[in-house]
């Protein structure tokens, strides 16, 4: 799916890192939407449960990014979005929430594909089970890439929706990343971007493999990344990269 993408775009995919995270506040509508306004032809997302859903945030706890204290996982959906995801980046942006991850996806639908990171949690079984779920009641397969560095968790939804797509994230490098690819049944890599060489592009696309990365952000980061000839980059600031690209 994501070389369908790249191959129809002849370019790497602007995946929008937690929406556009340079510009707006992460993991919210607001900041997916910016994205979708500054080029971004994808956007990446975190997740977490709640006590009583699955909701789009990076950390396990609220402190960071909105104005509350305390563990995502004993709040609820509602306490949740009484929270001010947005004065934290910038008090124009107050008002904004968590939203869930049935929010996002609506939201996406008609609009761009979406690319979930389940975070490595002791509840890591739940939540993707739970993730399935919206995905399989929102009919969004086709347009959903799950990418997590909790590679068990992407073996076992290969189990259970093999057609489904998903890259393993990593930071480091690894002996064999086609094979650490292979053992979780995953279709493609997700190095850091300190960690690529064109020799790693290379023997991942000989193997079938998509390459994505996150999250070059300067011009040159941007630049050297373009040319090691990848498929996706994840990047916080999406107008950069689509500028760089033409």
């Amino acid at each position: 799916m994501v070389q369908q993408w790249t191959q129809r775009l002849g370019r790497p995919l602007v995946l929008g890192h937690r929406g556009a995270m340079g510009h707006a506040p992460e993991n919210t509508l607001l900041g997916f939407e910016v994205a979708l306004a500054l080029g971004a032809a994808a956007v990446e997302l975190d997740v977490q449960l709640a006590a009583d859903g699955v909701v789009v945030i990076h950390d396990e706890t609220v402190d960071r990014t909105t104005n509350g204290r305390g563990a995502v996982g004993d709040l609820t959906v509602a306490q949740l979005q009484t929270l001010d995801a947005g004065s934290h980046f910038k008090p124009e942006f107050a008002g904004a929430v968590i939203p869930t991850l049935e929010e996002v996806l609506v939201w996406a639908k008609d609009r761009l594909p979406v690319v979930i990171e389940l975070k490595f949690t002791a509840r890591i079984e739940r939540l993707t089970q739970a993730c399935l779920e919206v995905v399989d009641r929102l009919e969004m397969s086709s347009k959903v890439v799950f990418i997590s560095f909790d590679h068990q968790a992407l073996w076992e939804i290969k189990q259970q929706r093999p057609t489904w797509e998903t890259g393993i994230l990593y930071v480091g490098r690894v002996m064999d990343p086609a094979g650490l690819a292979r053992s979780a049944q995953a279709d493609g890599l997700m190095p850091n971007f300190h960690y690529l060489t064109p020799d790693l592009v290379h023997q991942a696309h000989q193997a079938g493999l998509w390459v994505s990365t996150w999250t070059p952000n300067t011009e040159l980061e941007l630049q050297r990344t373009i040319a090691l000839g990848v498929d996706m980059m994840a990047t916080n600031y999406p107008a950069r990269l689509r500028a760089l690209l033409g």
